[in-house]
C-alpha cells in the first residue's frame, strides 16, 4: 500500500505579528485515487478560468481566488481526504522565536504531528491498514529550507513513521506506525506543475481563514490542534 501526502502552509510564523500558522494538504492512498483527482482538480480550474476572465492564463492559488470561489472548490473536492494543523503561536514558549533553527524544528515537528494524527484516524476508521503500507510519498511546496533543513525533515519523518523515536528526558519509546514501512520520500515541488499542491494550498487557505474569521471549518478535514 501507497500513501501520497501533498501539503502546503498560510500565515507567518511570526509571534509578534501572527496569531496563527496553518499546514493544509490532502493524503491519498493509492496511485489510482491520486491521478483521477489530479485530473477532476484540473477540470476544476479549467472551468474557473472559463468562467472568470481575470484567471486565465495564471496559476490558480488560494491568493487570488475569492472566499466563495475557495468553498466551492473545497465542496467540489469533499471526497479527497484532507488534513490539517492549526498552531496558535500564542502559546508557543517564547524561546522557540529567538533562533532559526529551533523555529524550522517546531514546524517540522507540527507537521509530522499533524500528518501522523490523520494517518492515525485513518487507521482508526480502518481506512488504512498499517501493517501493508510500504511507501509514503510526501509532497511539499518549494521553499528556501536549506540541504540540512531538508535532510533532518525527513529524517524525523522516517523516525515517527518507521524507525520509532526516543524521548531522552523522560526514557519513553514510542513505536512507529508503520513497522514494515520500506520507503518514504519527500519532494520539492513547483505548484505551477503539481495541481495536487495547489489543491494544498487552497486547503491550508481555507484553515487559515476559518480560524482568524471564528468560522466552522468543514467536518471533512482531518484537524489538529497545536500546541
Amino acid at each position: 500500500m501507497d500513501i501520497f501526502v501533498y501539503s502546503d502552509e498560510s500565515g507567518v510564523f511570526d509571534v509578534k505579528h501572527n496569531k496563527y500558522y496553518v499546514y493544509g494538504g490532502v493524503i491519498f492512498l493509492n496511485k489510482n485515487d491520486k491521478d483521477v483527482e489530479n485530473r477532476k482538480y484540473k477540470n476544476i480550474e479549467k472551468s474557473l478560468r472559463e468562467n472568470n476572465n481575470y484567471l486565465k492564463n495564471k496559476e490558480i492559488k488560494a491568493c487570488i481566488l475569492t472566499g466563495k470561489q475557495k468553498y466551492k472548490i473545497m465542496n467540489a473536492t469533499k471526497k479527497v481526504i484532507k488534513f490539517g494543523v492549526i498552531i496558535n503561536q500564542k502559546e508557543i514558549h517564547p524561546k522557540i522565536f529567538e533562533d532559526k533553527k529551533n523555529k524550522q524544528r517546531y514546524l517540522d515537528y507540527a507537521y509530522k504531528i499533524g500528518v501522523k494524527n490523520c494517518l492515525k484516524k485513518l487507521i482508526a476508521e480502518k481506512k488504512i491498514l498499517k501493517e501493508k503500507v510500504e511507501n509514503i510519498y510526501i509532497f511539499v511546496d518549494e521553499h528556501s529550507t536549506t540541504i540540512n533543513g531538508k535532510y533532518e525533515f525527513k529524517e524525523g519523518l522516517i523516525q515517527e513513521f518507521k524507525s520509532g523515536t526516543f524521548n531522552s528526558s523522560y526514557e519513553v519509546y514510542t513505536k512507529p506506525i508503520f513497522k514494515n514501512l520500506k520507503h518514504l520520500e519527500v519532494k520539492y515541488c513547483n505548484s505551477e506543475k503539481t495541481p495536487m499542491i495547489r489543491l494544498a494550498d487552497i486547503t491550508s487557505n481555507y484553515l487559515y481563514s476559518g480560524v482568524l474569521n471564528n468560522k466552522p471549518i468543514q467536518d471533512t478535514i482531518y484537524l489538529k490542534m497545536l500546541p
